[in-house]
Order: C-alpha cells, then structure tokens, then sequence
C-alpha cells in the first residue's frame, strides 16, 4: 500500500534507500536508539511502514520487551540509575531467542519479546518465522552501547540529549550520536532531518 507523501514520509522513504542500500539480501537488523522519550518508537514503527511499501517483510522489536524481572533487577544491588544501564535488560535473551534464530532464516523460529514491562511478568511466546529476505527493526535505549552494536546491521540514532539519568550514565560511556550510521533529529517530528 502506497503511503501518503507527507514530509516526514520523504525522509523516511529516503532513510529506506540508504538502509537498502548500505545492507545486503537476506536477514537484515536495523536498530533504533535514543533517550527516553525521543520518539524513536513511533520512528521506527513509521520506517517499518516504509520499508512494507517497498514489499520488504519487517519485524517489528522493541528492547523494553527484553526488560528483566524487578525481581531479576535486584539480584544485581540497589535500584540505581547505574544499576538499570547495565542490568534492566535480558541481553541474553534478546540474543537467544531474537537476533541469533532470525539471522538464521529458514524454519527456525524467533520471538519478539518475552516480558510485559508493566505488568512485570512473562509473556507466552509467539514463535514466528519469515522469509529469507526479512527485515528486524529494534527500537530502544542502549541498543549502541559496544556490547550490542555488532548484532546490528544498520544503526540509527534519535538526536537529543539525554535527560533521564540512566540515559547520562549510557551516554557518558558511549554516545549514541557518535557511532550511528545515521543521526536523526526529530525536534519537529513532521520533518525529521539527518544531522
């Protein structure tokens, strides 16, 4: 289905060029980071309408479906903003059942999330499978930090500052905008801009 071509939709669709472009055939990953806050969800749910324009499959992940347990948080010390950066998220997880069956292709399956944030528990897995030729569109905070950027194929950072305290310990460690293929600035969310 053609979307209407609105400003922001221009950007996205050339965004999708280069996305095309700069990555090869087959099980593709493009993550989305950016502090709390900054539109970066409803951003990459926007490039994934794109992409499906161009017949491309998506998949659609956000890393808040990768959250650990409160009860897991706390194995790790006291509710910090430190303590979140580095163990809010089940990277394991997002690997395990995630990236590593979908970069497989083929019949293996993959979920795209294994907890709900608010309510603190488990969701029963949704096994899916695609096609050879697929694309993963991950958004969330972290996602750029060193440990986790060779997962991804494509990477995209939302301009902003970080304000959240968690988001200042990431960021004064590894910035997002510094090692992103592409920074976006979504100050005025009808005109995204690549800076």
């Amino acid at each position: 289905m053609r979307l209407v071509t609105t400003p922001r939709v221009t950007f996205l669709r050339e965004l999708a060029d280069l996305v095309q472009l700069r990555t090869a055939r087959g099980r593709v990953v493009v993550a989305v980071d950016g502090p709390l806050r900054s539109g970066k969800t409803a951003f990459a749910d926007d490039l994934g309408a794109v992409l499906e324009e161009r017949g491309a499959t998506v998949f659609r992940a956000r890393m808040e479906g990768f959250h650990r347990s409160r009860e897991a948080q706390a194995a790790f010390g006291p509710d910090t903003a430190e303590r979140y950066v580095d163990y809010g998220f089940d990277e394991s997880a997002l690997r395990r059942v995630l990236v590593e069956p979908f970069r497989l292709a083929g019949s293996t399956g993959f979920v795209t999330r294994v907890r709900d944030v608010g309510r603190d528990a488990w969701v029963e897995p949704k096994w899916l499978t695609g096609p050879e030729d697929a694309v993963l569109l991950l958004d969330g905070r972290f996602l750029l930090r060193d440990r986790l950027r060779p997962l991804w194929d494509f990477t995209i950072a939302i301009a902003g500052d970080p304000v959240d305290p968690a988001d200042a310990i990431a960021y004064a460690r590894c910035d997002p905008r510094r090692v992103a293929d592409v920074v976006v600035d979504l100050t005025d969310q009808a005109r995204p801009r690549a800076v």
